[in-house]
């Protein structure tokens, strides 16, 4: 069976950490969609990792790693994370396994990106800038060059064939600061790195695992709510970031997914554009962004901070077919006299707890509850029960609304700050 962890918000949620936590429990651990725009951290003995292409499971000896059908690849990021794991003698050679047929993102993509951002003005949807969007068009369009054409005898031909196709639509966009001969002379070197991993044809050899009784953990990146098709379109990401992106992104049947567990913040973050109806423009929200540290682990940027928003996380867990709750960084919100959730929306007249067709075009009124704070720290909890009672009432209070059990609390952002609610399933 097939074990998924994903992100239920806008991404950010620390999928990383509980990846890396629950990695041994399972003989391979296979990232499914997106691409460099993931930024997955893990901390642990006073260090601190930013994963963007390689499974979050790297760090865990003997635990097999798979880059599926479904993931977008920028050799020269690859290229960088490979030299991160030599410095910290992580032996990969033989762990790290790379789909045959997962897509290539070429400098000229990045460059598109680029290009047609800069073109939308006001209306940026707050691209990475990685050249993801792009590399999806030309998967979708019948056009894209994937890891296993790298061996081919005539692949410069297949290059310099979608590189002319890209400079003539780069053309019609004004033109941006982009020094493509340089981005070239590194993703070719890089080529080299990549031609050193282990290649397969990731759809025979996953199942082939699974069919020998090998467990396997299914590592989403971004959040639901960037999902092409359900998330906030156009604010959205290129990929399926639901489960159901699974099947493409490894090709195995639905019926081998097992438990879904799904991952949220206490409190909720966006970065980028895109609407956000429980975003804070006020003191609190300045709090959750300070103490929750909040810049993208890819980017940079700050994030946008609001409430918990319930009608979201409903709307997601649904989609997802969610069987367990995971609650990261309930710690940021230890000094907070109150703390709120958003239960409902108020738009068209009523009140609701779905979400519109379009997000967008709405004004969105959320209506909150509010919880007691706690006002104390977490640091020194090694069980639930020893939680302050408030916040043992704020997560009770989720697991109620949510209708999904929470199994795990995260209380800090090392490996260790991680609290056991319920009995784990199947892990």
């Amino acid at each position: 069976m097939v074990d998924v962890i994903l992100g239920l918000q806008w991404g950010d949620e620390g999928k990383g950490k509980i990846v890396d936590y629950l990695a041994n429990n399972y003989d391979i651990v296979a990232r499914f969609q997106g691409g460099p725009n993931a930024g997955h951290t893990l901390i642990f003995d006073g260090k601190k990792y930013v994963l963007h292409t390689v499974p979050s499971g790297i760090f865990r000896e003997n635990l097999l790693n798979l880059i599926g059908n479904g993931v977008v690849i920028d050799p020269t990021t690859l290229e960088k994370e490979i030299d991160v794991l030599k410095a910290a003698n992580v032996s990969y050679q033989n762990r790290l396994l790379v789909s045959k047929k997962a897509h290539l993102i070429l400098p000229t993509h990045s460059l598109l990106d680029a290009a047609s951002e800069a073109a939308k003005g006001k209306e940026k949807i707050g691209s990475t800038l990685k050249g993801i969007g792009p590399t999806y068009m030309d998967k979708t369009g019948r056009n894209g060059l994937r890891v296993g054409d790298i061996l081919s005898p005539n692949f410069r031909e297949k290059y310099d064939t979608l590189r002319n196709k890209h400079l003539k639509l780069a053309k019609l966009y004004p033109e941006v600061d982009f020094d493509l001969k340089s981005r070239e002379e590194k993703w070719f070197a890089s080529l080299e790195t990549l031609k050193s991993l282990v290649t397969v044809d990731g759809e025979y050899y996953i199942n082939k695992a699974i069919k020998a009784g090998k467990k396997v953990l299914a590592e989403g990146a971004q959040g639901s709510m960037l999902d092409i098709d359900f998330g906030t379109y156009p604010f959205v990401t290129s990929s399926n970031t639901i489960s159901s992106g699974v099947c493409n992104g490894l090709g195995i049947a639905p019926s081998l997914i097992g438990e879904v567990i799904g991952i949220t913040k206490a409190y909720c973050t966006r970065v980028g554009g895109g609407p956000f109806p429980t975003e804070l423009f006020d003191e609190a929200g300045a709090e959750l962004a300070r103490v929750g540290q909040e810049f993208g682990a890819t980017t940079g940027r700050p994030r946008r901070c609001g409430w918990i928003d319930i009608p979201a996380l409903k709307y997601t867990i649904m989609l997802n077919g969610v069987t367990q709750l995971v609650i990261t960084k309930i710690d940021v919100m230890n000094d907070f006299d109150e703390v709120k959730a958003a239960v409902s929306y108020r738009y068209d007249g009523g009140e609701h707890d779905t979400l519109p067709f379009d997000i967008n075009d709405k004004e969105i009124i959320p209506k909150y509850k509010t919880y007691p704070g706690w006002n104390a720290s977490l640091e020194n909890c090694s069980e639930y029960d020893q939680f302050p009672d408030k916040a043992r009432s704020y997560v009770e209070e989720l697991e109620t609304l949510l209708e999904v059990p929470i199994t795990m609390v995260s209380t800090g952002p090392d490996r260790k700050s991680l609290i056991i609610k319920n009995a784990i399933v199947n892990a």
